[in-house]
């Protein structure tokens, strides 16, 4: 894998583990995944995964604190959020008919709208990656992989180099 053509979109499991569960058997390896994204620069996830993460981090935090995750959290990972990270930006705009076409594949509504925006903003060369990235792989065009697969592909790259 060519890891300086590779656009990565990263799923709000990969953040959550990251901020709230340091104990998960996953962390260290998560913990190497962003530290290549941000050294790399190139990491993506949508408005929808940041609102996840601050829904799902909301029940131990205030306000203020809400709004600093908000704000602060594409600068923290280095990540583009896709649309915009704007407050006052409306969510991005699909069907109902697209996402039961997920759902019917056994997608959660969240993750039905994620996969929605993958499809749609994301090019065939990228890799979404997920700890429920076999879950995804029948929902999205591009590459799904965990951060343990990805990290391997781009070590068996340098090694091959």
């Amino acid at each position: 894998m060519d890891k300086k053509k590779v656009s990565l979109f990263i799923d709000t499991n990969v953040f959550i583990i990251d901020l709230r569960y340091h104990r998960d058997r996953n962390y260290k390896i998560n913990r190497l995944f962003l530290d290549f994204v941000m050294r790399q620069g190139r990491g993506v996830t949508s408005i929808i995964n940041l609102l996840e993460v601050c829904g799902i981090l909301s029940f131990n935090l205030n306000r203020q604190q809400i709004l600093e995750l908000f704000y602060y959290f594409p600068k923290k990972y280095r990540v583009d959020i896709i649309p915009s990270s704007e407050m006052d930006i409306f969510l991005p705009e699909t069907s109902v008919g697209a996402v039961m076409e997920m759902i019917y594949q056994k997608a959660s509504f969240g993750d039905a709208l994620v996969a929605n925006i993958v499809n749609v903003s994301m090019l065939g060369g990228a890799v979404f990656v997920s700890w429920d990235a076999l879950h995804f792989r029948k929902l999205l065009s591009v590459r799904a992989m965990t951060p343990e697969e990805f990290l391997r592909s781009v070590s068996r790259n340098d090694r091959s180099s």
